[in-house]
Parts: structure tokens; sequence; C-alpha cells
């Protein structure tokens, strides 16, 4: 018999990667929600059945319910089926209906989830192994953000939020940092760790856990970690000696830059001999990348996959959607996405932007998203975006959040020493770029909510497309 499935809110990320597996394992699915998007294009083409609209008529005979976080409790799809007497699940009370016997190996960690995800999911894949995965974003090497797979391991983007990953139960845990976020869910740091330490509860029998040794809270988890449980650590110290919390002999794998620039994993074994284990060159900026990659080369090591394979396929791993994605070129200004949206992530984005573009201006566009984390890391971020050479800060994107009354233009206000210009909407965004950028300067657009659309403006702009042609013109 089939299994029957809907979702609501199916064009989310998350639930549509979740829907898509469901799918290619034969099961029934259905969804619902308020716009087309990416997403519910591809559960249409997939001949899913999707309504535009949150109705009592949805409901239809069906097994399972599932609503994505974003839903609250009075939306007529969840009441009408608790009125028909179905459950209504969150991801973490579905997700293992979705994984079934696989080996899961679970990627979670403040930043950088998706992007090891989906460098572990392709390795796997490299090697053979077909595995299912579901990544937080749309793999450039695989082509999707989700897959059923024949082989034995489920990869899976370990999401915090609403503890999601709390109904995980992995058989390899990797963790690749821990900062306090989600302060709508964790109203404090301790309160935020706690989660990790739960979710490395639900660790399967004989499970191995990767930590990142670089970083104070992912180190914090060892001592709460049960002394049965293996634990293996990766730091990349020789890119971060000004540190002082990294001490290299704590590791066990090692990041080491060689003299001609290029990198290597070592393994480090009795008396803190060094065994180089494979090269690691990335086909994607920045050294929160080269972290990420260790993370990936040590799960996958784990995992049987020869180092190798692990080298090729990170050499010619190219990233996920909105994760430093290159839109364009117009006037000679470059054009990039990313969906940073942390502090942490603001500073190792424009890292990576002044490695892969040393010495053009950086124009940092930023939307913050959610009232809370805004509020809550205020400080921070003025920090974290005073690092760009230009600033344009748009209003808050408040996603599942109300009106507190904050404006960004409050924030704009309090940055220092760098041009900074607040954008009351993103048309006037748009044409303030539009107005002020200049051949050679690059346009680091931060987002994890709608202001993606300012780079496929730009693209478009009339001012800048007769800008390149007058260019071209002069050149001939």
């Amino acid at each position: 018999m089939t299994n029957r499935v809907h979702f609501i809110g199916i064009g989310g990320t998350g639930i549509s990667a979740i829907a898509k597996v469901l799918v290619e394992k034969g099961w029934q699915v259905s969804g619902s929600d308020r716009s087309a998007s990416s997403y519910t294009d591809e559960m249409g083409a997939l001949g899913v059945k999707v309504f535009f609209n949150h109705a009592a008529a949805n409901i239809g005979e069906i097994d399972f319910v599932v609503r994505s976080s974003a839903i609250p409790d009075d939306n007529i799809e969840v009441i009408t089926a608790l009125e028909k007497g179905q459950s209504v699940l969150k991801r973490v009370d579905f997700l293992p209906q979705v994984i079934g016997d696989q080996s899961w190996i679970a990627v979670a960690g403040t930043h950088g989830k998706t992007t090891t995800t989906a460098m572990i999911a392709s390795i796997l894949m490299d090697a053979g192994m077909d595995p299912s995965f579901i990544i937080g974003s749309v793999s450039k090497n695989l082509g999707t953000n989700a897959h059923a797979g024949k082989g034995d391991y489920f990869v899976i983007e370990a999401d915090e939020y609403d503890s999601m990953f709390l109904g995980l139960h992995p058989t390899l845990a990797v963790i690749t940092n821990i900062e306090h976020d989600h302060p709508d869910c964790y109203p404090t740091p301790e309160v935020y760790s706690k989660a990790f330490v739960n979710f490395l509860a639900n660790l399967k029998p004989r499970g191995i856990v990767v930590l990142g040794a670089d970083n104070p809270g992912c180190m914090s988890l060892k001592d709460q970690i049960s002394v049965n449980i293996p634990v293996q650590t990766f730091s990349a110290y020789s890119l971060l000696n000004r540190n002082p919390f990294i001490d290299q002999q704590n590791a066990d794998y090692l990041l080491i830059q060689k003299d001609d620039g290029s990198y290597s994993v070592s393994l480090q074994e009795a008396l803190h001999f060094k065994k180089e284990i494979l090269s690691l060159k990335l086909g994607v900026p920045g050294i929160h990348n080269l972290q990420n990659g260790m993370a990936a080369a040590v799960a996958a090591l784990i995992a049987g996959v020869d180092p190798e394979v692990i080298s090729r396929s990170l050499a010619e791993f190219r990233g996920t959607g909105r994760r430093f994605e290159i839109m364009g070129e117009i006037n000679g200004i470059t054009l990039v996405d990313d969906y940073a949206h942390h502090p942490t992530e603001i500073r190792a984005t424009l890292q990576a932007a002044r490695m892969a573009f040393p010495g053009r201006r950086l124009w940092t566009v930023w939307q913050p998203h959610t009232y809370s984390r805004t509020q809550t890391l205020l400080t921070d971020y003025i920090e974290a975006i005073s690092q760009s050479d230009q600033i344009v800060i748009t209003e808050v994107f408040a996603a599942r959040e109300k009106s507190t009354g904050f404006s960004a233009a409050q924030i704009a206000e309090s940055v220092i020493n760098i041009p900074v210009t607040f954008a009351p909407s993103l048309d006037f965004a748009s044409n303030y770029l539009e107005e002020h950028l200049q051949p050679g300067d690059v346009v680091l657009v931060l987002s994890a909510g709608d202001a993606t659309q300012i780079n496929l403006t730009l693209l478009k702009s009339p001012i800048l497309l007769a800008a390149t042609a007058s260019q071209k013109a002069l050149s001939v």
C-alpha cells in the first residue's frame, strides 16, 4: 500500500527536500503553500499536487500531515486535520519515517552545515556509494537539494531551529561550530548549547561524533559526552593561530599549509606525529570553507571513502545556491549572493570575498534577518559589516516574527568611518547601487530573506547594460 503524505508549507527548502525524497521512494505526495517558488515548480514537475492556498479541502484521505515550522497552530489545514483525528507532525517527529534503516550522517552547527552536508553527499556520490541526502540548498555538483539513494548512508543537514535535529538518531554526528543563534527559540547561549547536548544524546549505539576543535562551543561539548562515545576533532589552526583558544595538540586531524601554499589533512597520532592523509584543495574560497572541507573529509574517511576520492571530490566542489554564489557580471561589476545572516557568517563571507577579489572595492548589501536576532547580536553585526568598503543596509526581513518597532535605520546610524546608506525598500537599494557602482566593484548581497532580487535587478539594469555596451564599443 502506498503511503500518502500532505505537506503544509511545501515551498520551503526543508519541507520540499523531504517531499522530493518521498516521491523518489514511491510515496503519494501533496502539499500547499501561499505562493509559487522554484521549489513548488520542482514539486509540480515531479507530479506532486500543489495547492496555492491553505484550505480545508486540501486535507483529503492521507496517512500523514506534516507542517513546516512557519505554519501556526491556527492554520486551517492544521485545524481540519486535527478535527479529522489525524496527527499533524513537524519535521522533528516525521524524519525517522523518511530515513528508515539507513545509517544517518547528520551535520549540525551554527554555521557551515549546508556546505558541509553538500560536500559529504558529493564525496559519497563520487565514491559510487549513492547516498540519500537532504541539503538546505541546491548543490551545484549534484544539481538538487535532495535524493533517495540506494546506498547505506543518509546524509542530512541537522537544523537546530525549532529543535528539528532532535528527531534525528545519527550514526555519525558532525558539529561544525556552536555560537548563540535563534534567540526566538533559544533565549540564552546556555539554552542553545544544551540543545546540541540533547542532539548528541540521540546518537545510535556505536555512533561517532566529529567536532570542530577551533570552536570553543564545540569543544565544550566534549566534557558533556559519554566517555563511551568516540569523538574525532579537526582543526585549521595553521590559518587561525591568532586565536588564543586553539591548541593544536588537542585535535585529531590537522590542516597543514605547505611551503608551496597548498594544504593537506594530517592525522595526529601518538607523540604528536603527523601522518598526511590527503591533500585539500577547494573550488570555493574562504578559510571557513577549508574548515567545512576538513569536517567533510573526516566524515568521509570514517564512512570508508578512499582519501584520493575525497581530495578529488573536494577540489571539484562548486558550492551550493546562495552560498557565495556569483550571479553574474555587468559593466565590470561582479554580483554575489550569500545566505550569511549571523555576524560570524558575515565576517567569514567578507574574508572570502577579499581572498577571491583582492584589491577590489567591496560593497556589502545587508538585509538583517528577524528582529530578535538583529537586536540580540547588534554590536557584533556592526563590527562585522564594517569590514566592507561601502555598506547598504535594507530594512529587517521579519520572516516569522512581528514588528517590534525596531528599524534597520538605527543600525546605519551606528556605523562609523565607512560610507553607509539605509535603504527603506529593495527598489531603493537597487536604484542607489545602480547610480553609484563603478567598474571593478564587487557587490555582496547578504540575505536569508528576499534581497537576492537586488542582484537580479542589477543584472537587468538599463543603466548598467548601456554602460556595458558603451565600454564594448570603445574597446572595438
